[in-house]
């Protein structure tokens, strides 16, 4: 996109983490900002603090995994600031599957599919049609990982799982906005950031389970992050963590470049390649991380 002054952009999973990120670096760069999360509580206090900083913001909460509320979050976004411009389909939870894969209870899986792969074909099925009736530059971000969008972390397979689905849906998205010759651009966002370390987005929790995707067995809710960052220092590996706001800056960098792939430089070369190679050798998927 030539320009980001003035336009609005529409952020799932906003209330915190890499979402609240792209809203503060969004709105610093002139932009009006709608953010929405299932979290009604979390959001309205987050819409408070950047409002007090001055920055163009709505909260709106929504259910990714419900075509009709995020069509809602679409219609009271453009009933606010007249207009859509940039779609950022980022809502993401960790599913709390336990066991090995073939031990996962089925919800684990629904309840996975329902926010990371539902959730971004229910922002495509709500926005797009408008994006590409207005005519006008637009764009749309699909938040994917490393884990599943480049190799799989064996050991997280509901997560990697959703994660590679939505880069296959984002190719498909570019692939046929493309044959229409749209002004709708697409990128796939892999958060890494410039420093090398952890992200601390906040999924590093289990999240609460709405209705109908209830676990049969107890899910550990607590935090993983304090605990395996203490292990790791204890044993004399200091760990660093990726500031946020360098997710972010990835975004607006991608959008004025009219990226798809927005992954930072030099961060997973080595593992395309040696997945690649893999593949071409019709060898055994060492490639896998963890």
């Amino acid at each position: 996109m030539k320009e980001l002054d003035g336009k609005v952009a529409v952020i799932t999973g906003g209330a915190g983490g890499i979402g609240r990120a792209m809203g503060i670096r969004m709105a610093e760069e002139g932009m009006r900002i709608c953010l929405s999360d299932l979290n009604e509580e979390r959001l309205a206090a987050t819409v408070a603090e950047l409002r007090e900083g001055g920055m163009d913001v709505i909260g709106v909460a929504a259910d990714v995994s419900e075509l009709s509320s995020v069509e809602a979050l679409r219609d009271a976004t453009i009933s606010h600031f007249g207009a859509v411009d940039v779609v950022c389909n980022n809502a993401g939870v960790a599913s709390g599957a336990h066991g090995k894969l073939w031990e996962h209870e089925i919800n684990d899986w629904r309840f996975a599919f329902s926010v990371h792969v539902y959730g971004v074909i229910n922002g495509i099925n709500a926005f797009v049609p408008y994006l590409i009736d207005r005519g006008v530059e637009t764009h749309v971000v699909n938040t994917s990982s490393n884990n599943g969008g480049f190799a799989p972390i064996a050991m997280s397979p509901t997560y990697a799982t959703c994660k590679a689905a939505v880069v296959t849906i984002s190719e498909c998205l570019w692939g046929q906005l493309h044959e229409i010759d749209a002004k709708v651009g697409v990128s796939v966002l892999f958060p890494t950031g410039r420093t090398k370390g952890v992200l601390d987005t906040g999924i590093w929790a289990a999240a609460e389970r709405p209705p109908g995707y209830e676990a049969a067995a107890p899910i550990d809710h607590t935090n993983k992050m304090a605990g395996w960052i203490a292990s790791m220092e204890a044993a004399g590996t200091p760990v660093a963590v990726t500031p946020l706001s360098e997710v972010a800056d990835q975004v607006v960098d991608g959008l004025y470049a009219n990226r798809f792939w927005m992954v930072e430089e030099g961060r997973f070369e080595e593992s395309v390649k040696q997945r690649a190679d893999i593949m071409l050798r019709r060898a055994d998927p060492f490639y896998q991380l963890g």
